[in-house]
């Protein structure tokens, strides 16, 4: 009996951490919020660096990034820096965040509602940055900002087409250990999908 093909390993699934009560409402204020963006998308920073980048001072830099390490999002780059100039960098684990966790909890509605709102802010932002900056057309063929509006689909689907989706991006999303190519620059993926409730005359929601 011939042996059969070997099933390829499926890579393990990436460690998360899921946030709890007591640390959405250490991460949901704008400038917390705006310190890890910035930490997270451009890598290690100083107090320093980031009060001069985010344009407050240095102190309440200090003051916030001691905060956002009380509750694990970031944490000192050791090795690095002095007592009194420390380097942060974000924590190797990514956060994961289930709204419906909250939604009915009133000690935490507030929170949720800051986190969400700063959170698109800084999507459109991004987006915006990069229709306002110069591109050459190589990078701006690239680039895109799409949207599709003729699906159709129940929760579970909907869940399904995330997953698919964020797939993609994961295969494509270099390991620790990859060599970056000379020509590659960081590049940010947003997926935004969500249901939308018709309006309007003759809808049919059903």
């Amino acid at each position: 009996m011939p042996d059969e093909p070997e099933t390829p390993s499926q890579p393990a699934a990436r460690p998360t951490r899921r946030i709890d009560a007591r640390s959405l409402r250490g991460l949901a204020h704008p400038l917390r919020m705006s310190i890890l963006e910035a930490i997270s998308l451009d890598g290690p920073a100083t107090a320093t660096v980031l009060a001069e980048r985010l344009g407050e001072n240095t102190g309440t830099v200090s003051w916030h990034l001691r905060h956002l390490a009380e509750h694990g999002f970031i944490e000192e780059e050791t090795g690095r820096g002095t007592k009194r100039e420390r380097w942060w960098r974000r924590t190797g684990v990514p956060n994961e965040l289930n709204t419906a966790d909250f939604r009915d909890d009133p000690r935490t509605r507030g929170a949720l509602s800051v986190y969400l709102h700063e959170l698109v802010g800084q999507y459109f932002s991004r987006v915006t940055d990069y229709l306002n900056e110069e591109w050459d057309n190589g990078w701006r063929a690239a680039g895109t900002v799409s949207d599709w509006h003729d699906l159709r689909l129940t929760p579970e689907q909907l869940s399904a087409l995330n997953a698919e989706l964020m797939a993609v991006v994961a295969r494509h999303t270099p390991g620790p250990d990859t060599e970056a190519d000379p020509g590659a620059l960081p590049v940010v993926v947003q997926l935004q999908s969500f249901p939308r409730k018709a309006r309007g005359t003759g809808s049919d929601t059903r």
